[in-house]
Formats: structure tokens, C-alpha cells, sequence
């Protein structure tokens, strides 16, 4: 529950509030005041809450906060037509280089995101969780799941591109410019989230599935009922003992056999 909590408060901060600036205060504040203002609405809350509530410094809220200063320095590009649609769609190009560069180096940054959000109690677990991710199914897994959420990424780029291109026609600095911008983000800033959760939860649930199926259940659980990290803990202790049982003997060839 607190995770819908989040993710409509996510809406109303990123979309709803904005909206309402953009259609009732572009008048009474002048379009292009009423333009910033929308605009950094959500970027003040993404960095209020990355440095103040929650005050957790770390890859995903390394990678929120970047994102958000993007935007909010993207604010102050006043332009129009093409460019506008280049502008609102930054943050799509910024998630297709990110993730499916790292696909190309070989790192997917899906490890990376899982890894922080598993949140280790100790570096002993960290340092088996990375080991697990090494494995071939979970390290096949991690690369379909971060090339979900790059294709996710460039899907929502175009679609977004298109739409603000042949929607936001008027000059910046209007009135209807306004309008128009609210128009289209009445649409985008909520089916786009809807639309990227659902990516992300496929990409994320592939991993898991990978990752359950290396991993041992606890002694009279099923793993649906099993600790994760009581699960890690037996993996770890099976490489340990796998790895100090002694090779077994290499059979005698017939010859050698015979001579005997």
C-alpha cells in the first residue's frame, strides 16, 4: 500500500499540480512564469524528498536526483515546436543511452538498481548477492530486463516526441502555448508511468524468477515462504562446502588397469 501511496503521490506532484498551474495561472502570472513554475514543481518535490525526507544517498536516488535536475535546468530553455518536443523528451533520451549502453559495455544497470533496492544488511550478503547475479540464467535475465525497460524507454521517447510535436504548435511564451503543453501532459505525465511500471516489473520479475531458481528453499518452507536473505545465506553455504569437497579420483586407464 505504501508503494501506490508513492506512486499516486508521484502523479499529483508530477502531473495533477502541474496541470492545474498550466490551465488557471497562466493568465494571472503571465504564461511564461506559470510555464516555469509548472515545470519545477516536480523537481523540487523529487529533490525535497530524495534530500530531506527520505535523506537515502544512494545509486537509485543518485540516478532520481540527476534526472530531476535535468529537467528543472531544462526548464529555463525557452523554445518552441521541434525543439520543445526535443526538450520534454530528454529525460526518454537520457534512459535509452543509460540503460541500453550499459547492455553494450556488458554491465546492465538493472544489477545495479536491484542491488541497491535488495538493500543488504551486511557485506558478506552484498558480496554473495553479487556473486548470484554472476550466475549465467540471473546474468541472462538481468540484460532482457534492462533491454525491456530500454525498449520501454525508446517507445515512450517517440511516442512522447510525436505527441508534443503535433499537439504543442503555438509560440512559447502564450497563453495557448500553455494550454497546449497541459493538454498533452494530461495524457503522457500519467499513462507514461503507468505504462513504464509495467516495463520495469516484467524486466525486475524476470531477474527474480532467475534468481529463485539458483537459490535453495529453507529446510520445510517452499521458497514463496522462505527469507530471501535466509535463502542467500544456504546459497552461499552450498558454493562453501561444494567448494572444499575433494575431486574425485580420475579412473585408471584399462592398461594401467591390466599392469595392476
Amino acid at each position: 500500500m505504501k508503494g501506490f501511496k508513492k506512486f499516486v503521490l508521484d502523479i499529483v506532484m508530477g502531473a495533477v499540480i502541474p496541470i492545474l498551474i498550466l490551465n488557471n495561472l497562466s493568465r494571472p502570472l503571465g504564461a511564461p512564469a506559470a510555464y516555469v513554475i509548472a515545470a519545477l514543481v516536480p523537481v523540487v518535490y523529487i529533490l525535497v524528498d530524495t534530500l530531506v525526507i527520505t535523506r537515502r544517498f544512494n545509486f537509485i536516488t543518485s540516478y532520481t536526483a540527476s534526472t530531476a535536475i535535468l529537467n528543472g535546468a531544462l526548464a529555463f530553455w525557452f523554445v518552441d515546436g521541434i525543439l520543445y518536443a526535443f526538450k520534454d523528451t530528454a529525460s526518454a533520451i537520457m534512459n535509452l543511452l543509460l540503460f541500453g549502453g550499459s547492455v553494450i559495455i556488458g554491465r546492465p544497470i538493472l544489477r545495479f538498481f536491484l542491488l541497491q533496492a535488495l538493500n543488504p544488511d551486511t557485506p558478506q550478503r552484498h558480496t554473495t548477492i553479487g556473486e548470484l547475479m554472476k550466475e549465467n540464467p540471473v546474468a541472462r535475465s538481468l540484460a532482457i530486463g534492462t533491454l525491456i525497460i530500454t525498449a520501454d524507454s525508446l517507445i515512450i521517447g517517440l511516442a512522447n516526441f510525436w505527441l508534443n510535436y503535433s499537439n504543442v504548435v503555438a509560440p512559447f511564451g502564450t497563453e495557448l502555448f500553455n494550454l497546449q503543453i497541459a493538454q498533452v501532459n494530461a495524457f503522457t505525465r500519467v499513462a507514461f508511468p503507468v505504462f513504464g511500471l509495467a516495463s520495469y516489473s516484467i524486466g525486475i520479475g524476470l531477474v527474480f524468477r532467475a534468481m529463485y531458481r539458483c537459490l535453495p528453499s529453507e529446510q520445510g518452507k517452499s521458497q514463496v515462504e522462505s527469507d530471501f536473505m535466509k535463502m542467500i545465506d544456504l546459497w552461499r553455504a552450498q558454493r562453501g562446502a561444494a567448494a572444499l569437497q575433494p575431486e574425485p579420483a580420475a579412473a585408471l586407464p584399462d592398461s594401467d588397469r591390466l599392469n595392476l
